[in-house]
């Protein structure tokens, strides 16, 4: 087993905005506009310090995907993909905390209102403003465990290069036929696992 830390960074003209889904009562007759403007911070994913976070299954998910759309076939293995090794071949370690040049606190991040399909599904026909957090530039560190040694290390970083440009991360990423959350990985620092 490997472990490997993933210097990660965003691509000028791409924010990061996020979605998460909150549980933050309503207050008593307040409006949904109004509910919006008070809670939109509470779609960020937070670490306990309050400072924004890519959570951990994000970028799994974002790497999976990735190993799916390229379909790069495994050699001598008879026409199999990584798709099925990368699913179940490694693992984020934790939410990677992120910053630009000092933490990026939810309570400093800007906003941007869209008019969004009132259900949250495209096509659904009637649309109504929602606020989502918005990052312009960002920087993080990711870790990951790698348990399958048929995925080498050219070959998971090749992988995370393109879900960076393919798939991203956030709301409106690639991925949903949106701009937003593309990411580069500027550094690999590989190591063993110890058990």
């Amino acid at each position: 087993m490997r472990v490997v830390k993933v210097h990660l960074e965003s691509i000028p003209g791409s924010p990061y905005s996020q979605s998460a889904k909150h549980d933050v009562p309503k207050l008593d007759r307040e409006s949904h506009d109004d509910y919006e403007r008070r809670t939109w911070r509470d779609k960020c994913t937070v670490n306990r310090e309050g400072q924004v976070c890519v959570p951990a299954m994000g970028l799994k998910q974002t790497i999976d995907t990735a190993s799916f759309k390229l379909g790069e076939k495994v050699p001598g293995r008879r026409g199999a993909t990584f798709k099925s090794f990368f699913a179940i071949g490694f693992f984020c370690n934790c939410d990677m905390a992120i910053s630009n040049g000092k933490p990026i606190m939810k309570q400093d991040v800007d906003s941007v209102t869209i008019n969004a399909h009132a259900n949250g599904k495209p096509g659904s026909g009637s649309r109504v403003p929602r606020t989502f957090p918005l990052i312009h530039k960002w920087h993080g560190i990711a870790e990951f465990t790698i348990l399958d040694d048929i995925i080498t290390e050219e070959c998971f970083e090749r992988h995370v290069k393109a879900s960076g440009m393919i798939v991203g991360i956030g709301r409106f990423r690639p991925e949903n036929r949106g701009t937003n959350g593309r990411f580069k990985a500027v550094k690999f620092e590989w190591g063993k696992l110890e058990l």
